[in-house]
């Protein structure tokens, strides 16, 4: 895989020519050669985008920061809101967003926040566009770019994530908008297999997404989620999430994903949600980290773990023991649920609630920024962020 440095020194290809997959021949020497030498096989990808592509996963993946996943679909949304009493309205939607986005200080431990298409293109009820409300706040604004899960025909009973089709244009168009990050979420069931066929339907469609996203100046988060449905081990989990990546980092190869221009969005390595032997912090973190090293190059900037369904505590300690020793990637957290629970509930929909709740998301934002330094502690947590989120089967 080319490096960015490499790129910066190879000749330049236009557009047309690494399409159609040409090859660089480096011009011939003034040497007698007895026999004709073949064309180097290697292909460069030298996009237009490389350099910034490089630039945004490093700022994404800066000390002590990481991700606010605020990307729930309007159901999904919807859902949330009704949790708190509230009925499902796009003004009610932007209400909830404008709170999450206008924290004050929450660029301090957010740099990217994923969004749905309606909220990117969405102001905040005080008529100011939200990208710009991200920006000012140093926090990269990103966008959920795939079209959700349908069933698999030919599975066991399992999904494929659709939206390839537009996928250039409509990555052009959020470009446009601000975005430059995005994610694509494809899911893998320990339960149900998990089949060859989902596991490589899976690795495939996250590699073609990862290329159009970055010939379109987005950096792609490659997230194929094992989902924490099931009573399986640690163990079992550890070896399907083996094969899952060795397999997804396989086909970003074939399709010339450029490294150090994505994000990783993995699940954390854990016993399934219904398995009666339950994994310490320090389980979790040796589990995962070990497939980590054996699976993730280190050219990847930054591993954004999802949180799942764990709670919001849970979350915070497990990526904490992950950051106890030294990592050649910047290990930390793309959470949704596990930053957003205590907030929603203590907003309730109530404008006069609105400062104690993003004082909630500053608190929870803080913990995993010194879970991300390795400096977490677990005091004064509220029995609220104890609480378990998950959701058998959860989709959004």
């Amino acid at each position: 895989m080319a490096s960015a440095s490499f790129l910066k020194s190879s000749p330049i290809l236009n557009k047309s020519e690494w399409l159609n997959g040409q090859s660089l021949r480096q011009p011939s020497a003034t040497v007698v050669r007895c026999n004709p030498v073949a064309p180097s096989p290697l292909t460069i990808r030298a996009g237009a985008y490389a350099d910034e592509l490089v630039k945004t996963a490093k700022t994404i993946a800066s000390p002590g920061r990481g991700i606010l996943a605020m990307d729930e679909s309007n159901a999904t949304c919807g859902k949330r809101l009704a949790s708190i009493g509230l009925e499902n309205t796009e003004a009610n939607r932007q209400a909830f967003r404008t709170l999450l986005v206008s924290v004050p200080g929450l660029g301090n431990y957010v740099s990217g926040a994923i969004l749905f298409e309606e909220t990117l293109y969405q102001s905040t009820v005080e008529g100011k566009k939200i990208v710009d409300v991200l920006v000012e706040q140093g926090i990269v604004p990103g966008i959920k770019t795939d079209k959700g899960l349908v069933p698999l025909a030919g599975s066991n009973d399992e999904s494929w994530c659709q939206g390839l089709d537009g996928l250039a244009s409509r990555s052009a168009a959020y470009y446009q908008q601000g975005a430059r990050f995005c994610k694509w979420r494809t899911v893998v069931s320990i339960p149900n297999g998990p089949s060859a066929l989902a596991v490589k339907e899976a690795a495939w469609g996250l590699a073609r997404y990862a290329a159009i996203s970055q010939d379109n100046g987005l950096v792609p988060i490659v997230e194929p989620e094992i989902l924490l449905d099931g009573e399986h081990g640690i163990d079992e989990t550890f070896e399907v999430a083996q094969k899952v990546w060795a397999e997804v980092f396989f086909y970003l190869a074939q399709n010339n994903v450029m490294f150090e221009g994505i994000l990783l969005k993995p699940s954390m390595v854990t016993p399934g949600a219904e398995c009666k032997e339950r994994a310490t912090p320090e389980k979790v973190a040796e589990y995962t980290l070990n497939l980590l090293h054996r699976r993730i190059p280190p050219a990847v900037p930054g591993i954004m773990f999802l949180s799942g369904g764990q709670s919001e505590v849970e979350a915070t300690l497990n990526l904490n023991a992950m950051n106890q020793s030294p990592n050649p990637w910047h290990v930390s957290f793309s959470y949704a649920r596990a930053l957003q629970n205590t907030c929603l509930k203590t907003w309730g929909g109530r404008p006069e609630n609105v400062s104690a709740a993003q004082e909630a998301l500053l608190i929870r934002a803080k913990a995993n920024s010194l879970a991300q330094l390795g400096k977490y502690t677990g005091e004064g947590e509220s029995e609220e962020s104890k609480k378990g989120m998950f959701v058998k089967g959860y989709t959004y």
